[in-house]
């Protein structure tokens, strides 16, 4: 009986080595997580250009629009938030043109409202400009601006009929625009007009000045010449004697 012949076992397919272009193609693929990375510093970078220009668009009279802030912000709320977007919009972190010229609103605003006595300014006139737009409406001036009232201002039929249809918090953003402008311009008119006075004092002092000034010239021209006039006396009164002299000879 012969014994079968045993077979020689197949050697497995031969896997197809991937070559070298496809391999530096997917090295130079980015990952999703360096995507998300890279869409990240953009949104990032986007974010803020656009806090820069917000800064830069907010009414430079209002230091709580610059900031952002609520009137009732205390003072470690402003320290705070100060700081967060002063790094935000620094001028090494933002590529806007107009980081700097931000920057140094935001560093003067934060001044303004840690200076009690500007602050306290501020807020007087804001409320001026509060109390007044809510007389304008025939509302209380107590009223919060969480009443719904003022929640539901713009959506009022009476409201609608006079043509205010605008929410409550641009109607006040507005009137407190108004206000502060026209306090500005009244300050300024003041400044010059101090200006103007303080001109006219000092042209006052110096016309004082030069008339003491002559006046000294003349008293010193006058003591200088006290004696030229004494002699054109004493040649005035000889000459007279010797006239009297003469015709006493003649008589």
């Amino acid at each position: 009986m012969s014994t079968p012949a045993c077979s020689k076992p197949s050697s497995p397919p031969a896997r197809p080595q991937a070559s070298s272009s496809s391999s530096a193609v997917s090295s130079s693929t980015p990952t999703d997580a360096e995507l998300e990375q890279l869409l990240s510093r953009e949104a990032s970078a986007f974010q803020r250009e656009m806090e820069v220009e917000r800064i830069l668009k907010a009414l430079k009279l209002n230091p709580y629009d610059i900031l952002d802030l609520d009137v009732s912000a205390k003072p470690e709320d402003i320290k705070r938030k100060y700081r967060q977007l002063s790094l935000f919009i620094h001028p090494d972190k933002t590529p806007h043109p107009r980081a700097p010229d931000a920057f140094d609103i935001l560093k003067k605003a934060e001044a303004e409202l840690s200076d009690t006595a500007k602050r306290e300014e501020l807020d007087a006139a804001i409320a001026s400009a509060r109390s007044t737009l809510l007389r304008s409406l025939s509302l209380p001036t107590g009223l919060m601006d969480d009443d719904p009232r003022l929640q539901n201002l713009a959506d009022d039929p009476k409201m609608q009929a006079q043509g205010l249809t605008t929410p409550w918090k641009i109607m006040l953003k507005e009137k407190i625009k108004d206000v502060l402008i026209e306090e500005e311009l009244r300050r300024r008119k003041a400044i010059k007009m101090n200006l103007a006075n303080e001109g006219l004092e000092a042209r006052k002092k110096d016309e004082e000045v030069a008339a003491k000034k002559r006046k000294a010239e003349e008293d010193k021209a006058w003591e200088e010449s006290r004696e030229q006039r004494v002699d054109s006396w004493r040649s005035f009164s000889n000459s007279k004697k010797k006239k009297k002299q003469k015709v006493a000879i003649l008589g």
